[in-house]
């Protein structure tokens, strides 16, 4: 069972992301219904630690059987998605470089139909402004990895509860 949870004022989120660069490319899922790109991963399973579920995560939405590098990023996340606040807590492994021809590109199913694997170049300013890309820091940030791990608050405007952060 996935770790969320709904309160009366919203949804509470436990989640992972990876961070799967190749170069200045970093491998993400896209969703056609929204034109929104994100981090391979997905929502902790009860009783997971955050890196099994980074493993888990990596092999169901790419084929791959990965090795994690290290923790990179924790963000805890306060947004808005469809009239829902969501209150988010989120950590950020980084990935160690691997056979990126052994992808399965048409493996991202636990996201629906809509969902695909691409590549995209975090670098390519021209490509990259007015697109929905999440978290919303990763193109700062993936570019310039700090050693040690970093802690992210993310408000965003469509955050209604927002008078209590």
């Amino acid at each position: 069972m996935d770790t969320t949870f709904k309160t009366s004022e919203g949804v509470f989120n436990y989640r992972v992301g990876a961070i799967i660069l190749n170069g200045t490319k970093a491998l993400m899922a896209h969703d056609n219904r929204r034109d929104q790109y994100y981090t391979v991963g997905g929502r902790a399973h009860f009783g997971e630690t955050s890196e099994q579920t980074m493993l888990r995560e990596i092999f169901e939405e790419t084929g791959i059987k990965a090795e994690l590098d290290r923790l990179a990023f924790v963000q805890e996340g306060f947004f808005n998605a469809d009239g829902t606040d969501f209150h988010e807590l989120a950590f950020y492994w980084l990935v160690k470089p691997f056979d990126f021809e052994e992808i399965d590109f048409s493996a991202v199913k636990c996201d629906g139909d809509d969902a695909e694997l691409r590549w995209i170049d975090l670098a390519d300013n021209k490509w990259c402004n007015g697109k929905e890309i999440y978290p919303v820091w990763l193109r700062e940030k993936a570019l310039c990895i700090p050693t040690g791990i970093t802690h992210i608050v993310s408000i965003e405007d469509n955050f209604k509860k927002g008078g209590n952060l």
